[in-house]
């Protein structure tokens, strides 16, 4: 054996031999209360209906709405965010079903409020997609455009109903000019000043967003690209995080996550607010879909993806998966870091 001295001196290698040497030293840990679930919940229906791009993530009722809450709450899950998906038959041009006090997101957030309380955060998506008969985010002009002030308008009454409703959180998602500032006034005006704002802040165009649109029973026809940011922009994302910031969110929001994660990272590094992203259905389908066809390992591939957006910076992630990743984490159960 040909004998090198001291090479190598340094030997990195000396602290991954053992699983419990690479949890001592591991740099980046998940937590429960990193963890957000978004969950949907749907008007007309006695039982919960599968999506079917996402296995195992259900269109639910109010009844398995409040339990999917409470065990979320047992887990240690931080949030939850809701999203109402209304009957066809009452979207309008207006979404004005967004802001009936009796529609269904509003029932739900009281139902959740009333089932946990204040042990969960209760976050409401503040966006007119599902509730419009196009499917856009916001009220379209004459010729079919998105009209950004005239949707404004709607948000800040979204913003009121659903602070009435209990929300904790409200998401302003539409990615409208001005939207943040909006709603932060909507809120002060009327008495819900300790109603904190999610900013989705750097919201992307993305292919991934595909099996959302059957969650949420969009109506979509086209797609988001006048006022979603273009995928190929990374400066634009800091310029409305400026934005936002100057506007008066409280926390900010990268989406989607694991394409995004540089993006995560520039916000991250930017701001003194909690950052947030999230890892979206086309995100959660892959994974499935690929541990379905044993390509993969399921669990450690979850665990790993949801590492990775923590590491970039994300200080809280919305994930499907988060009460079953969080449980997995209560009980010491954590794939792949043997």
């Amino acid at each position: 054996m040909t004998a090198y001295g001291n090479f190598p001196g340094s030997r990195p290698r000396r602290l991954r031999t053992t699983p419990a040497m690479r949890r001592m030293v591991a740099e980046t840990r998940l937590d429960p209360a990193n963890l957000i679930l978004p969950a949907f919940v749907r008007e007309g229906i006695d039982a919960p209906v599968a999506i079917s791009a996402m296995p195992g993530v259900h269109q639910h009722t109010l009844d398995t709405l409040r339990k999917a809450a409470v065990e979320a709450v047992a887990a240690g899950v931080s949030g939850i965010m809701l999203f109402g998906v209304p009957d066809d038959a009452n979207k309008d041009a207006r979404g004005t079903a967004g802001t009936d006090p009796d529609g269904i997101l509003q029932v739900a957030l009281r139902a959740v409020r009333e089932e946990v309380g204040d042990d969960l955060v209760v976050m409401s998506d503040l966006c007119l997609d599902e509730y419009t008969d196009h499917g856009h985010c916001g009220v379209l002009t004459a010729d079919g455009r998105v009209d950004n002030d005239a949707t404004l308008e709607r948000y800040a009454e979204m913003a009121q109903v659903q602070a009435d409703a209990g929300a904790h959180v409200v998401g302003p998602s539409g990615m409208m000019d001005g939207q943040v500032g909006v709603v932060r006034d909507a809120l002060d005006q009327t008495g819900h000043e300790d109603v904190s704002i999610l900013a989705y802040t750097a919201k992307y165009s993305s292919a991934f967003y595909g099996p959302f649109r059957e969650a949420v029973g969009s109506s979509l026809t086209g797609d988001r690209k006048t006022y979603q940011q273009d995928p190929a922009n990374a400066r634009e994302s800091l310029r409305e995080l400026a934005l936002d910031l100057e506007e008066g969110a409280d926390m900010v929001m990268v989406k989607p996550a694991g394409p995004y994660l540089d993006i995560l990272a520039k916000v991250a590094e930017s701001v003194d607010v909690p950052v947030a992203a999230y890892q979206i259905s086309g995100e959660y389908a892959m994974v499935e879909a690929a541990a379905e066809k044993g390509w993969i390992d399921r669990d450690k591939a979850i665990l790993e993806s949801l590492t990775g957006i923590r590491r970039a910076g994300a200080q809280m992630i919305l994930t499907y998966w988060a009460t079953e990743v969080a449980q997995w984490l209560g009980t010491g159960r954590t794939p792949g870091r043997g």
